[in-house]
């Protein structure tokens, strides 16, 4: 079959040439990382090869042995990178090369800093360590072909980072990727066989894959001698696995290595853990907890998760599996002994050894966790400023460690001045009051909503300490995390205030009495407000502000409410109940009101005024202006 010679020369997408410019700029001092990313690239394509051959040996073409080679032709000023992988088709390169992740693109410009050191950082979260060719090159071609597909189907690509870049359809005869870099003049130190051997040994000894290079020869040739010699290939690197040599053989920089390898990532990781199981299922694991969350942790499309082996065989990335979706932030790489070669996506939802793997590396992770919170807290704060906001997700999915991880969760606290999480529940309770025997907290969306909300009025004047919850996530956590150590959390937004043993006896009675005093008031409020309320009651919660809203024990909270309607679900209505506080000035000012009229009107602006301070919107809010201009006109026509 003969396929038409197509070529086209086509613009960048979105913003690629930007990203480049970035990218060259931000890489300039640390030029060795070109050959690693492109060295990292070969190795996974090769791994979809070996995965893909599994259920189709024919993508093998009679060439089943891996490699990755590392040429250079001096004369010509190029560097190519090659691999008998599972190469690409056109589509795939125009998707591929042309593009970067499109929905990633404006999201990696958007979080360049201009600080080199961060965005070298950047770079590898957002995958476009390819790019990294173009610190040393001045035009990058690309010849490929995908496994399966006829000679035919070959695909060059070329460009020289400018803006466009030529494809075309030709004859390839291998399957696999050539990369080959035209490299700058003054950056043909790269040409250097030794350079690129160092490089390899640095970045790269661990890949299990051979990474070859041309055998080099010293001396002079015998006279005579005029043959040609066939080329002699030999290996760079190891080749050994890193996960499954002895820890104590191997160092901080090569565990840092490898994780910048499967992660991609330019920074080093925040942590990691690498264990050895032996046994009735024996397997290896090697996690890293990173320092920097990636850009798409909150993309529910894409899939995270650690890579999975058998026996040294790449079986597949992302396996979800293998750790749970609050814990989607780990990388590393677990290798099974016990699983089959042929295992599937399927084969791993129900099967009991990957439940044990599973188990085994969530509680290695929190253990991880754990001993850094404890031993270097700094470190630990680092990585809830990054991962907090998904480890909150824990309790909720994970009923077996749910203890284990609210001791992990950090809160902002009515404890401290700012807004920062940095307190835990552990450190919550030494410091609950004597008769307290709940955790309170309230949750608002923001940081000074529920700093300032109304229903912590009480609390602090009796110096009681409560948790601010403003993140989205943190009405998922208090639904599902109830209690910790014994004690009960407690919403102060939500039913009969019960302070336990903090409650002041005198002052109930004393509050029980008011209101059999101001039962007249109590309820013209509610024959005024109607529908609106459930009911309207004398507040245990108030001090300084006139009214508040709380809704039942088991009703949705109004926060939460708020949350479901903005991302467009629909939340059920709960009545809310009224509180007043009966000492207000503005409450006995309503209390004597005579007019029908005027004291519908106060009614209501103490209604409103109550939904305002909990960050509720008003139904009507131009009702409300309106009253309250009437109310400011009578004071002044009053005062005149």
């Amino acid at each position: 079959m003969i396929v038409e010679a197509h070529k086209e020369t086509l613009e960048f997408k979105a913003e690629v040439s930007q990203v480049l410019d970035l990218v060259i700029r931000s890489l300039y001092s640390n030029k060795e990382i070109f050959l690693r990313e492109l060295v990292s690239n070969a190795s996974d394509a090769a791994e979809k090869l070996r995965f893909e051959a599994l259920s189709d040996d024919g993508l093998l073409e009679n060439d089943p042995n891996l490699r990755i080679r590392v040429e250079v032709d001096k004369d010509a000023g190029t560097l190519t990178v090659s691999d008998n992988g599972i190469g690409m088709s056109r589509q795939e390169v125009t998707e591929t090369i042309g593009s970067i992740a499109s929905s990633g693109t404006r999201r990696f410009l958007e979080a360049m800093t201009g600080d080199q050191t961060k965005d070298s950082a950047l770079i590898g979260q957002f995958g476009v360590g390819f790019y990294s060719s173009y610190i040393v090159a001045d035009k990058v071609t690309i010849l490929t072909r995908r496994a399966g597909l006829g000679a035919e189907h070959g695909v060059r690509w070329s460009s020289d980072g400018r803006g466009q870049y030529d494809i075309e359809t030709l004859e390839v005869p291998a399957r696999g990727t050539r990369v080959t870099l035209h490299l700058k003049e003054d950056e043909k130190d790269f040409l250097q066989p030794w350079r690129l051997r160092s490089i390899i040994s640095k970045f790269s000894d661990h890949i299990a894959l051979p990474v070859e290079m041309l055998k080099e020869t010293y001396g002079e040739e015998k006279e005579g001698e005029e043959e040609a010699k066939t080329p002699e290939w030999e290996r760079v690197n190891q080749g050994t696995a890193l996960w499954m040599r002895n820890k104590a053989d191997v160092t901080d920089e090569e565990y840092q290595e490898f994780y910048k390898h499967i992660s991609h990532d330019f920074e080093e990781p925040l942590a990691w853990v690498h264990n050895r199981v032996e046994g009735t299922n024996e397997y290896s694991a090697l996690l890293f907890i990173p320092k920097r969350a990636p850009w798409d942790l909150w993309d529910r499309d894409q899939k995270h998760g650690v890579k999975l082996y058998v026996r040294r065989v790449f079986i597949m990335d992302e396996a979800e599996k293998l750790m749970p979706h609050y814990l989607r932030f780990v990388k590393g790489v677990v290798d099974s002994d016990d699983l089959p070669l042929n295992v599937s996506r399927e084969i791993l939802q129900h099967n009991r050894k990957i439940d044990t793997i599973r188990g085994a590396n969530v509680k290695r992770i929190l253990g991880q966790l754990e001993t850094m919170a404890k031993d270097e807290a700094d470190k630990y704060r680092e990585f809830w400023k990054e991962f907090g906001k998904v480890l909150k997700e824990g309790p909720g999915e994970d009923f077996p460690n749910r203890e284990r991880i609210a001791g992990l969760i950090r809160f902002a606290t009515t404890h401290t001045e700012n807004d920062d999480q940095t307190e835990s529940l552990d450190a919550y309770i030494e410091r609950m009051k004597e008769g307290q025997d709940k955790i309170y907290y309230i949750t608002a969306d923001s940081p000074a909503a529920a700093r300032h909300s109304p229903h912590l009025e009480v609390f602090r004047k009796k110096g009681v300490e409560v948790l601010l919850l403003s993140d989205r996530v943190d009405e998922w956590l208090v639904s599902s995390l109830t209690e910790y150590k014994g004690k009960h959390l407690q919403s102060v937004t939500k039913g009969d205030l019960d302070l336990g043993g903090l409650a002041d006896k005198e002052e109930k009675e004393q509050l029980e009495k008011a209101a059999e005093r101001h039962g007249d008031l109590l309820k013209r409020l509610k024959e005024t407000l109607g529908d609106k309320v459930d009911q309207v009651r004398a507040s245990t919660r108030l001090v300084d502000s006139p009214a508040c809203l709380v809704v039942g024990e088991y009703d949705m909270s109004a926060n939460l409410a708020r949350v479901l309607k903005a991302v467009g679900q629909s939340a059920p209505t709960a009545k809310p109940t009224l509180e007043v506080n009966l000492d207000h000035l503005l409450v006995k000012r309503l209390e004597s009101e005579q007019d029908a009229g005027r004291f519908g009107d106060l009614a209501l602006i103490l209604f409103d005024q109550a939904q305002l301070a909990e960050g509720g919107q008003l139904d009507d809010p131009a009702a409300f202006v309106g009253r309250l201009n009437k109310l400011m006109m009578n004071m002044m026509l009053a005062g005149a």
